[in-house]
């Protein structure tokens, strides 16, 4: 008896082949009310002695063998609401759901409950109803988050629609679902704000300054005509591939045929284009068979038998050229601006210096690629349209005679072109906020707006920078009159005055810049202001007992007067 109970305890803890020859044993026993009594009266002593095993519960609560005993382990606690769902087997208000755990202090997590499910595994007796009740909380959360990714998917579509639709009614497109058939090309994106401001981050006085775009090919021109002069001086034929790879490298940015396209239509004489082939490569990816875009510069012959060579000289000869042909653009759209303004504006071409200060230079269109030479097509029947232009050859006759015949009676007769008629313009009627206001004094400030803006485009940069100076003289007259005073001196050299006067104003300047402006103020008002040179030393005496503020007001007149010229 003590033999067979001593195997029966290792096969509980040790399970192994030794335990697979004892599975028609039985794997527990009810344990005797005497030895129980025996065990409970024993005292413990220590704290690290195992407490006393309590009594056995009645025969109604123990395990059996026809049900195996509960899952021994805690199991995390879920709410009610999260673990019962549409699926839950159980509702939250039944006293015992099916899979839920254990109270701690029931009889399934007890020592005994223990000892006996590892008896039941070691005897092979596997539990059939715990795999069923560990998955009932893992199939809930997966229908509800099955549920919840379908509600969002359908949130997701609707919104597209909305916004489709809305898109649809602003800009007087298609409705949804053509627009789902026929799905709009991506829209063009904004161009930075370097490229749109471009022309008003130049620095150094304003002229007829070029857009972004317009820079951009310039310096592509120039790298190509670079590539190409060494290319062609060493006679090496030149191609797109080979100038392609070297402009990139020189410039940081994409070089394609457009481009090229662009240049041949802003400089046509500048390249002879052409598709040869048998041109030698050493390339894997191209055939000496393919054919392929050449590049040959226009040059002037040389005087004798030489043939001209792409030299320093002509390339920035060839450049300016074709800086002037991108500002004779910009002109051309300038000109048409001028035109669409209220009175429109005339200003010769010779006598343009800058831009309308309303004309935005950095939208003018882009250039329109001139076409370049394609490769001839060799005649291969690859298409389905190829074969049936074949196929019409070998009809009869009269079923091609109906053909056409049936081809002229549903054809359009073509409409005789007119010249478009343009609508007559209605006179100009004022804004809102200038009604009441005399016609006639509505023309004479904006032919005096259009004069100035006029004396503006033509002026030179000389003008330019005199009448920056005399804008700056009312301020600079303030101050010398207070060096003067402070000094208490009837005369200063120009070199003491020019210096105060640097320290004392409130831009930036050097002192030779405010001589010029001291010479100016003197030029205009010697009255006031007189220089006399003594030896080699240039004196400026100043009037203080002048009225100061005469003395402003007779400056600014002057400048108003000269902006006006």
């Amino acid at each position: 008896m003590a033999q067979r109970r001593l195997t029966d305890f290792f096969a509980r803890r040790r399970p192994g082949p030794r335990a697979a020859s004892l599975r028609a044993k039985p794997t527990w026993r009810t344990p005797s009310p005497a030895k129980s009594a025996l065990r409970a009266q024993v005292p413990t002593s220590g704290g690290s002695r195992k407490r006393a095993r309590p009594p056995a519960e009645p025969a109604s609560d123990q395990p059996t063998r026809d049900e195996p005993a509960p899952s021994a382990r805690r199991r995390l606690r879920l709410p009610a609401s999260v673990v019962s769902g549409p699926g839950s087997p159980a509702a939250p208000g039944s006293p015992a759901a099916p899979g839920s755990p254990a109270a701690p202090g029931s009889p399934e997590h007890s020592p005994r409950s223990k000892k006996t499910k590892k008896a039941a595994l070691s005897a092979g007796q596997l539990p059939k109803l715990a795999p069923h009740k560990d998955k009932v909380p893992s199939k809930v959360t997966f229908s509800e988050l099955k549920s919840c990714l379908q509600r969002a998917r359908e949130l997701g579509a609707r919104a597209q629609e909305l916004r489709a639709s809305a898109q649809g009614n602003d800009a007087g497109q298609p409705s949804v679902l053509e627009a789902k058939e026929h799905p709009a090309g991506p829209c063009e994106e904004k161009a930075p704000a370097y490229q749109r401001f471009h022309a008003l981050a130049q620095p150094g006085p304003p002229g007829l300054v070029l857009p972004y775009k317009y820079q951009v090919l310039a310096e592509m021109f120039r790298s190509m005509d670079t590539i190409v002069s060494m290319l062609y001086n060493r006679s090496e034929t030149v191609t797109f591939a080979k100038v392609k790879q070297g402009v990139q490298d020189m410039m940081r940015k994409r070089f394609e045929e457009r481009n090229v396209g662009q240049i041949k239509t802003v400089y046509p004489t500048s390249y002879c284009f052409r598709q040869e082939r048998n041109i030698p490569t050493f390339k894997d990816n191209v055939k000496k068979s393919d054919y392929q875009l050449t590049i040959e510069p226009l040059l002037d012959q040389e005087v004798g038998d030489m043939a001209p060579q792409l030299t320093a000289s002509r390339l920035l000869q060839r450049r300016q050229v074709f800086s002037q042909n991108l500002v004779g653009r910009v002109r051309e759209h300038h000109r048409v601006f001028l035109a669409s303004l209220n009175p429109p504006m005339v200003v010769p071409e010779d006598r343009l210096t800058r831009w309308h200060p309303r004309f935005n230079v950095d939208e003018v269109p882009d250039i329109e690629p001139a076409e370049l030479p394609q490769p001839p097509t060799i005649e291969t029947l690859a298409t389905a349209q190829e074969v049936l232009a074949r196929a019409r050859s070998l009809m009869s006759p009269r079923m091609e005679k109906a053909l056409n015949d049936l081809a002229l009676r549903t054809a359009v007769p073509s409409s005789p072109v007119s010249s478009p008629v343009l609508p007559a313009t209605p006179p100009a009627t004022p804004p809102a906020p200038l009604k009441g206001v005399s016609q006639d004094l509505l023309e004479r400030i904006r032919a005096k707006e259009v004069q100035k803006q006029l004396a503006q485009m033509t002026r030179c940069p000389e003008q330019e920078q005199r009448l920056q100076r005399l804008e700056r003289l009312p301020e600079l007259a303030r101050v010398l009159r207070s060096i003067f005073v402070s000094e208490r001196k009837p005369a200063l050299t120009m070199e003491v005055a020019c210096a105060r006067m640097v320290g004392s104003y409130r831009v930036a300047m050097s002192p030779g810049e405010m001589e010029k402006h001291v010479q100016l103020l003197s030029e205009l008002l010697p009255d006031w202001l007189s220089l006399h040179r003594i030896r080699t030393d240039t004196y400026v005496k100043l009037d203080k007992a002048a009225d100061l503020a005469g003395v402003t007001a007779q400056l600014a007149r002057l400048a108003r007067a000269e902006e006006m010229l």
